[in-house]
């Protein structure tokens, strides 16, 4: 779509404002910019400056029967609260009288509203009360705007419309739509997700893209007569290029446009009422300022030194104690690392010295200096270099680091940096040093952390976390899955690790605080890896624009066929206050967060619980293909399988079960026939097999059903209970042991890995069954405990495919933007 934007007039409005000391337009420039952006033509408005005295021909100059006028002010964002808009007979007299009226008792009353509210006023009224906050807010207003009147088609509930653009610190501009009014935010709190509002990143999106969001929202079905007694009061196209100009506005005006002349912090309309099929603005704001400078590129290929180094140097390690340093060297050396590649780094070190077979040096001058003696010899430098001293000593050691070249990735593994008002100034430092650096040579060492627990790196062989092996034991045997888990939590690192032993992903990467490499930098990372299929995340908070990096990352990551799993914590303003000091680092609005990341093609997690369950389906799902949302559903345990039908639908997806093809059916009632079973089951979907149902039925149902072409996906409970199947680890009873060659953990094994459809498992009994758990997860097939469970994270996994596939097949056919 062609959208003529006047670029330069909206620049101009920006720097006649820039001049006069303003951040800001005034409502009637608000207009003047929405008639440069190519979209709806404003109602027509003049501006009568406070103490003009106009003529009659100006007061009647404006079409309409009425006038509506507004008070001009700085400071008054709500004018309907404190008598700041009026509606009059469009006579010069009756507009004369009430602009007098409203220059004197809009002061008097935005007065009141502070003095009730002192926390809430305008940084220039802070402080003053009585007549002199009166006289301060009259010597602020600039006049009266006249507008013309346009009366809507109807105003009943859900026919205004806000659009908005805001610029935020981590995804850059995000565009929002959806129901409009004075009760805009109470319908985004109250309604359910994705109904009263939607938001997109303006540069991940179209306005196509975003269309087809607003489509789903309440808004879109009032205003395009969807709902009894409603008519379409405006067409799907002048939608499609009302958001295609503020897109594209904000795409312009935006700190990832490098010629930009300005920002756009803020653009909001609200509402757009509707008058004979024209989107007429009623209200509007404007902010803006300069682009910021951007900081320096982190040499990000760097990263695979630190994922794969050849040599591994460690400071804080104690020659008497146990301490977190010798845990991590300890950690280290037990998965495989090479002890003549490790070196100790100990004040006061002698010659010869070494501990646990490893080198120790007094000072990372000791590596070995060039030539020149100003820098250690590039061949001497290590590729990865952990520190794990006090955080007040960091600063000092950075500078050394960076001074003499002496690595190419470091650990900062010390809290104490930033999590705390005293340590800011610290941090601050620190990150000031690294960011110097990057912008200097091939960009000097990348830093993780701080506060992180670092990394293990199977493909690496080695492992910095400073948790003792008799906390959290290692299975060195097996192979580990093609997958990532990058979280800024260490310890919701530890604690998944701790509890889903099954989860072992090739990596596993504390991030911390984000000193300097990013949760972007690593999905960029990984998005091109050959050793990873899934990425799985955990943020807290992203860093500036990094959620805008992130997701980019995301979105090429899928589209190159991996997936990404998602959690972010903070969705609360008590769990944001949490992260906050925790990370250091803000946590950004939840629900722009989750659109964005969701936009991108993440499967996104709404609970600890389902990221971990979501991140076991990727991992063992992934090769599988995923065709739609008909779920078979069969259990020999009545309720679960009712429990499973019971499941299939939520506010945030939605599944359906299928209906059975007629060959299978037949095929399901013969198996039953010679079990005896079919005067007992009816083939329906849920499928209640019976207890009586043994191993070979379970098996033998899931197949057929694999099979099926009208099923896309299986979830069978494996009644571990039952006495007909085989469920116990008691090689001494063959009657139900798990290790008979006809049990049924071995044959859903076998029926899953010959299906390219999804089949889950459910084994709902206690932890006697852990080993019949365990067996069939080994196997590679998705076990959950508990039938609900298991049916709602497999619908959220699915949806998440599905999106992902219509990206690729977007990207593939050209035809999506951002």
């Amino acid at each position: 779509m062609t959208i003529p934007i006047d670029y330069s007039r909206i620049t101009d409005l920006f720097r006649t404002a820039r001049e006069e000391g303003r951040d800001f337009l005034y409502e009637y420039e608000v207009y003047t910019l929405l008639a440069s952006s190519g979209a709806e033509t404003p109602p027509r408005a003049n501006l009568i400056p406070r103490g003009a005295r106009p003529s009659d021909e100006e007061l009647m100059a404006i079409p309409g029967d009425r006038a509506v006028l507004k008070i001009v002010s700085p400071a008054i964002v709500h004018k309907t609260e404190v008598g700041g808009v009026r509606i009059v007979e469009k006579t010069p007299d009756r507009i004369r009288s009430a602009m007098r009226r409203m220059l004197y008792e809009v002061p008097e009353n935005f007065a009141a509203c502070i003095e009730r509210d002192p926390d809430h006023a305008p940084l220039p009224y802070r402080g003053l009360r009585g007549e002199t906050l009166q006289a301060a807010i009259s010597r602020d207003l600039k006049g009266v705007l006249q507008v013309q009147f346009m009366p809507p088609d109807s105003g009943a509930f859900g026919n205004e419309l806000i659009v908005g653009l805001r610029r935020t610190r981590e995804f850059g501009t995000v565009i929002s739509a959806g129901l409009g009014g004075t009760d805009t935010e109470l319908y985004a709190e109250r309604f359910r997700k994705g109904q009263a509002v939607v938001a997109a990143s303006t540069q991940l999106t179209d306005e196509d893209a975003f269309f087809e969001l607003f489509r789903k929202t309440i808004s879109y079905r009032k205003l395009a007569g969807l709902t009894r007694g409603q008519q379409r009061i405006v067409t799907d196209e002048q939608l499609v290029e009302c958001f295609g100009s503020f897109i594209r506005m904000a795409r312009y005006f935006s700190d990832a446009n490098p010629q930009a002349p300005f920002v756009i912090d803020e653009l909001e309309i609200n509402p757009f009422a509707f008058s004979d099929y024209l989107m007429v603005p009623l209200d509007g704001l404007c902010r803006f300022s300069e682009p910021a400078q951007p900081a320096n590129v982190r040499p990000v290929a760097k990263i695979d030194r630190l994922l794969h180094p050849r040599s591994i140097g460690i400071a804080g390690v104690s020659a008497s104690r146990r301490n977190f340093g010798r845990i991590i060297l300890e950690n280290v050396l037990n998965e495989g690392f090479g002890a003549e590649n490790v070196t100790v780094f100990r004040p006061g070190a002698a010659p010869g010295d070494t501990q646990e077979g490893v080198r120790v040096l007094p000072e990372l001058a000791a590596l070995g200096l060039d030539a020149a003696g100003g820098k250690v010899a590039p061949q001497n430098a290590l590729d990865l270099f952990v520190v794990a001293v006090g955080a007040q000593q960091v600063p000092d050691m950075v500078d050394e680091i960076i001074r003499l070249g002496a690595a190419h990735s470091v650990m900062l593994i010390p809290g104490g940096m930033g999590e705390t008002e005293n340590s800011r100034e610290r941090a601050a430092r620190v990150i000031a040093r690294i960011n110097d650096e990057h912008g200097r040579g091939d960009g000097g060492p990348v830093f993780l952390g701080a506060n992180c627990m670092g990394v293990v790196s199977r493909p690496g062989r080695y492992d910095t976390w400073f948790i003792p092996e008799q906390k959290l034991p290692k299975d060195r045997s097996g192979t580990c899955h093609r997958a990532a888990l990058v979280s800024q939590s260490g310890a919701f690192m530890l604690h998944r690790s701790s509890q889903c032993p099954e989860l072992k992903p090739a990596y596993m990467i504390s991030m911390g605080n984000q000193t300097d490499l990013t949760l972007g930098d690593m999905v960029t990372y990984f998005k091109d890896s050959d050793a990873v299929d899934v990425i799985a995340v955990y943020a807290e908070g992203f860093n500036d624009l990094d959620g805008l990096a992130f997701c980019r990352a995301v979105r090429e990551a899928v589209i190159a066929g991996k997936e990404v799993v998602f959690y972010k914590a903070g969705r609360t303003p008590e769990g944001r206050s949490a992260t906050s000091g925790h990370t250091a680092s803000l946590a950004g609005d939840y629900m722009v967060c989750e659109s964005c990341v969701r936009q991108a093609g993440a499967i996104v997690a709404r609970t600890f619980t389902e990221f971990q369950e979501l991140f076991l389906l990727a991992e063992k799902l992934y090769g599988k293909k995923v065709r739609g949302t008909r779920l078979a559903a069969v259990s020999g345990a009545g309720f679960e399988a009712v429990g499973m039908a019971d499941s299939i639908q939520s506010d945030d997806y939605r599944m359906e079960l299928a209906s059975f093809s007629a060959s299978t059916v037949a095929a399901i009632s013969e198996l039953l026939r010679g079990k005896k079973l079919d005067a007992l089951v009816t083939v329906t979907n849920p499928l209640d097999i019976n207890p009586a149902a043994d191993d070979e039925v379970h098996a033998e149902v899931a197949r057929l059903l694999a099979a099926d072409p009208a099923v896309d996906a299986v979830v069978i409970g494996l009644d571990p209970l039952s006495p007909a199947v085989h469920t116990l680890d008691s090689p001494d009873v063959p009657d139900f042991s798990i290790h008979e060659e006809g049990a049924v953990t071995r044959r859903i094994i076998q029926v899953a890995a010959c299906s390219d459809k999804p089949v889950v498992g459910v084994v709902d009994g206690g932890r006697l069954f852990d080993p019949m758990r365990a067996q069939v997860l080994a196997g590679g097939v998705p076990v959950f405990s508990v039938c609900d469970r298991a049916v709602s994270s497999l619908a959220v996994y699915i949806e998440g495919r599905l999106r992902a596939d219509i990206l690729r097949a977007c990207v593939h056919d050209n035809s999506c933007n951002g």
